[in-house]
């Protein structure tokens, strides 16, 4: 046993001494692999950077176009943003089927982009302004009288993206890499500006719809006869099928029908349509008030679309937007709680139809109607 231990530590004695002896050549033998190693992943790593400052500087686009609150901040930032992308850029105001120039960066004359007509019969601008896609062609195949009024780009590429708005072409973007060797253009992440651009458009639009239509009807209650209040883009519902009909009858149905899904939690209207007619005054009031409630439930949706997605995934949506829902049930409830649409609460149903799909339980238990 003894002898045992002996030769134990002897030999760990010998393989010391030989790891001692070796121990600078095997620091040198890893100095050099580890060289090598992070040699050939260093141009990775570098691009890597690139592509995370790359990131951050098309994120910092797009947070200036979304501190826009009006149509010329959004395009002026628009604009701005196009020149980490491109040396040259120009944006069109698409009207009637004409294209006309707006402001442009980077050309030599810039000034003279304002009112400047490009032709959209042909071409990359055509192509962008029919298909709805960008569209990246030769400078030959571009407006000749464009190219020959700006100059064209040296190493001959051009780009045509639109901005849409309302499912419409609303503009052109024009980008190249200018007139002088050592130019940029980078399609994809000027594709990705614009459509950001489009999008926030899109929203700001739409606010300025709902709050203008909200405040004519808070001004005059009664609307003018024949005139759609709700437009079918402020109102992404219209699609749907009203809950009330034309008829004098059809508004009683509705309100019986909510005040009873009210109680079951269903919305199912029922069979209620042999209800006693109403008056044409009182059928009004019901569609207003659905109307109203729209508007109010579209305005949180707007502005609150992340907290809406997680509010279905983990059903406590009431929870996430209580301040904006009862906000807004105030505003409805001071505008209709004391009329002959009380008893329907389209408000309610309105919530419980659009932020959560007609599901009540993606609600939460804290919902109340």
């Amino acid at each position: 046993m003894g002898k045992g231990v002996n030769l134990e530590k002897l030999i760990e004695q010998a393989v010391s001494h030989a790891l001692e002896a070796q121990l600078p050549q095997i620091k040198q033998a890893m100095v050099a692999q580890l060289t090598q190693a992070l040699s050939s992943h260093a141009p990775q790593e570098k691009a890597g950077d690139t592509a995370e400052a790359g990131a951050a500087s098309l994120l910092k686009a797009i947070s200036a176009v979304n501190a826009g609150a009006t149509q010329k901040e959004i395009l002026r930032a628009l604009l701005e943003g196009t020149q980490h992308y491109s040396s040259r850029a120009a944006l069109f105001v698409v009207k009637g089927g004409n294209a006309v120039g707006w402001q442009g960066r980077g050309f030599s004359n810039s000034d003279d982009i304002k009112d400047f007509p490009l032709d959209v019969n042909s071409g990359p601008a055509g192509q962008a302004l029919h298909s709805r896609a960008a569209a990246s062609a030769n400078a030959a195949e571009m407006d000749s009288a464009f190219i020959s009024e700006f100059g064209a780009p040296v190493d001959g590429h051009v780009t045509v993206l639109p901005l849409l708005l309302k499912e419409k072409v609303a503009a052109l973007v024009y980008a190249d890499g200018g007139v002088e060797a050592g130019g940029h253009l980078d399609a994809t992440a000027l594709e990705l500006l614009v459509t950001a651009t489009s999008s926030w458009l899109e929203a700001v639009s739409s606010r300025k719809q709902s709050q203008k239509e909200a405040r004519e009807q808070e001004a005059d209650p009664q609307e003018v006869p024949g005139v759609q209040t709700v437009s079918s883009y402020s109102d992404p519902f219209a699609g749907h099928s009203p809950a009330f009909a034309a008829t004098a009858a059809a508004p009683v149905a509705a309100a019986a029908g909510a005040a009873a899904g009210a109680s079951s939690g269903s919305h199912a209207v029922g069979s209620v349509v042999s209800a006693p007619a109403m008056s044409p005054e009182d059928a009004e009031t019901h569609r207003k008030a659905q109307r109203f409630a729209r508007l109010l439930v579209d305005e949180i949706k707007l502005y609150n679309q992340a907290k809406v997605t997680e509010g279905r995934k983990n059903r406590d949506i009431y929870d996430r937007l209580k301040e904006d829902i009862e906000k807004s049930r105030s505003m409805y409830l001071k505008r209709y709680g004391a009329t002959v649409a009380a008893n329907a609460d389209y408000f309610s149903s309105e919530v419980v139809r659009s932020l959560a799909e007609d599901d009540s339980s993606l609600m939460g238990a804290n919902f109340r109607r």
